[in-house]
């Protein structure tokens, strides 16, 4: 039982004192210690518990990379500096540079694939793919005739013979033309070849001219020329064994490559070449003399018509007919070609006021041919020729040359 001391001291304590401040009691025991209260509440985490201590040490991790790269910039500024903005040029100019050559690429790749428009003129003058001249208007008998090319290409011509029982002795001339217009902004030439050299021939209009379908390149317009002349060799009025291939301009390089072909080299009798180039690259460089023409690349041209490297595959007999005053093709690419024709039967003729395409007028230029045919290829109607009054050609005009080489 508590003595009267005890009870005093238990009525003194505060009522707001701190349970868990330990009391010590004066009696029977008084080292004996009251323990603290249970509390009912969740303990707080330690600071020392494991989740604690992985987020510290991410922290830790961080300030000390960052205190690092500071003091690495601190004492290395200016190369840090100079490395930032090497970066930022390099990504400028090289990023420039990839958008510009991706601009260059378009722009190449546009040029070559219009190209064929630049190079071939079906539309000059206006009405060339709408009105075609007949033959007719200037008296000359004719068929008019569609061929398909081996693409199926429908192509049309003018087939001019001689009066019926000349037709088979008659040499037959497939005429390729130039580049603008169509075959009937030809005739007046056609006829002059008709009267004076007593042929028939075979006006070809190239896919995409006049009515012909399709449109021009130069893989189209070698596949055009081969149409042609197997149609002509298929026709059983016709003598096979005299065919003439004629060309003309864009129409010379044509029939180099159609008379350079091992395949019709028994289908050619020979080959006339008048006012054409050496190749397309050639003529583009004497004709636009600029210094970023001259470096543009062979490859680069779509079109290229490589007749200097052709005509040396030739074997059938061939005449070149040069005009000294053409302005559009250098006659030295004339004098080219011939130099470097294969053939062990090539004349050269020269005529000092022939233009581009009125070399046909000169004095001495069918003669030339009548004397190539008859005494040269030995093809010509000699028969016929006296018979209308015609003298027949003994001794070469003096326009025509027949050395192997000239300068």
């Amino acid at each position: 039982m508590p003595t009267t001391d005890d009870t005093r001291l238990l009525m003194d304590s505060p009522e707001d004192e701190d349970p868990s401040t330990p009391v010590t009691l004066t009696g029977s025991s008084p080292s004996t210690v009251a323990p603290p209260p249970v509390s009912a509440s969740v303990p707080a985490v330690s600071r020392h518990s494991p989740a604690a201590s992985g987020v510290g040490s991410d922290f830790q991790f961080i300030k000390i990379l960052a205190r690092i790269t500071l003091q690495l910039i601190r004492r290395f500024w200016a190369f840090s500096s100079a490395t930032i903005l090497c970066i930022l040029f390099f990504y400028w100019l090289w990023g420039g540079l990839i958008a510009f050559f991706l601009v260059l690429f378009s722009a190449t790749g546009i040029l070559y694939h219009a190209s064929d428009k630049v190079l071939y003129h079906p539309d000059q003058p206006n009405t060339s793919r709408v009105f075609i001249p007949s033959p007719s208007i200037v008296g000359l008998p004719f068929e008019s005739v569609y061929i398909k090319a081996k693409d199926q290409t429908r192509l049309h011509l003018f087939l001019i013979k001689q009066p019926p029982g000349q037709i088979s002795k008659a040499p037959t001339l497939l005429f390729l033309h130039g580049n603008a217009g169509n075959i009937g902004h030809r005739l007046m030439n056609v006829k002059g070849l008709y009267s004076q050299l007593k042929c028939n021939i075979c006006l070809l209009e190239y896919r995409g001219y006049g009515h012909s379908d399709g449109a021009p390149s130069e893989e189209g317009l070698y596949m055009d020329a081969q149409a042609g002349l197997d149609y002509v060799s298929s026709r059983s009025d016709i003598n096979a064994n005299k065919i003439v291939v004629f060309g003309r301009s864009l129409g010379g390089a044509v029939a180099i490559e159609l008379s350079a072909r091992s395949e019709n080299r028994e289908k050619i009798a020979c080959v006339f070449i008048e006012n054409t180039f050496t190749s397309i690259p050639d003529i583009a460089r004497s004709l636009f003399d600029f210094r970023f023409i001259r470096a543009i690349p062979t490859w680069f041209y779509k079109n290229q018509f490589k007749s200097r490297w052709k005509v040396c595959k030739i074997c059938v007999p061939v005449l070149f007919l040069s005009g000294l005053a053409d302005s559009l093709i250098p006659p030295k690419m004339m004098t080219e070609l011939f130099n470097s024709c294969g053939s062990e039967k090539k004349r050269l003729a020269r005529f000092p006021g022939g233009s581009h395409n009125e070399t046909w007028t000169c004095q001495q230029y069918y003669q030339a041919l009548r004397y190539f045919l008859n005494e040269v290829v030995g093809i010509g109607v000699t028969n016929l020729d006296i018979q209308v009054g015609q003298a027949r050609v003994h001794s070469p005009p003096t326009v025509l040359v027949s050395h192997s080489s000239i300068i």
